[in-house]
């Protein structure tokens, strides 16, 4: 079996990591096989969401390979740069849902902050090992999360080293939901679903505009102009859309 293994069901791409006996630690060879992912994700339009999730129960990802020097083979970048560590951010245009159970840990716990619905088994905990193991780099881990915690919350992680349980992560409003671990992936599957409900386009072009202003004053968001916006006023899904208003029935999207 493969370290990483990539496959398309219908409209959905299922990236897993495959290595449970190292607790799902990212190697380099890992590395570069999560950005061809990545990229054909990104240029599939067949493909309209994707579900990040991991080998056994015990861990999700205990971050980057370490062992044998395995650190300086790989960037740490998780497909070239998807969380911006060691390359290039790589932003991903198509939504990301991780699916999280056990340790996840450091590089790992990075890369699942790159997604943009998380789900967690109740066996999740999610951590900033590095000062504590008195390993520091240049750590996106540390910047993602104080933007997605609440301050006092990322730095006490950050400066201890300490773990967050699933509970307080739902709590914090770090994750979206926690289940049993059984129901894990039909959870990811059921919010798969949710946003295919929804016009692929639309949703793409919704994610790029909120990402791409995030961290920008409101006033600036507001009076940019988006071209994923601008384009899918004529696309064929938006004339479906209200097509399927006028005539009260679902849409069938084609993601054109």
């Amino acid at each position: 079996m493969a370290d990483v293994e990539f496959k398309i069901e219908g409209h959905i791409a299922f990236v897993h990591l495959n290595r449970p006996k190292t607790l799902n630690s990212v190697t380099g060879e890992m590395d570069e096989e999560l950005l061809k992912i990545w990229k054909e994700i990104n240029t599939n339009p067949d493909i309209w969401v994707a579900i990040l999730s991991a080998e056994g129960e015990k861990a999700f990802c205990a971050g980057a390979d370490v062992s044998g020097g395995a650190e300086r083979k790989s960037r740490m970048a998780f497909g070239g740069g998807i969380t911006g560590v060691g390359g290039p951010i790589f932003n991903l245009n198509k939504p990301l849902i991780a699916a999280v159970q056990g340790y996840c840990l450091g590089g790992g716990f990075e890369m699942v902050m790159c997604a943009d619905v998380i789900v967690a088994a109740t066996t999740a905990q999610f951590g900033m090992p590095e000062t504590k193991a008195g390993i520091m780099g240049e750590c996106g881990i540390m910047h993602r999360s104080i933007r997605q915690l609440p301050y006092r919350v990322a730095l006490s992680m950050i400066l201890t080293g300490e773990r967050m349980k699933a509970d307080d992560a739902l709590r914090y409003g770090l994750i979206n939901e926690t289940v049993e671990y059984a129901d894990l992936m039909p959870a990811a599957r059921r919010w798969a679903e949710k946003i295919m409900a929804a016009s692929p386009l639309a949703v793409q072009a919704a994610k790029q505009a909120v990402l791409s202003r995030y961290d920008y004053p409101l006033e600036v968001a507001l009076s940019t102009k988006y071209e994923p916006i601008e384009e899918y006023a004529y696309s064929h899904d938006r004339d479906e859309g209200a097509k399927a208003f006028m005539e009260k029935r679902k849409p069938v999207w084609t993601g054109r």
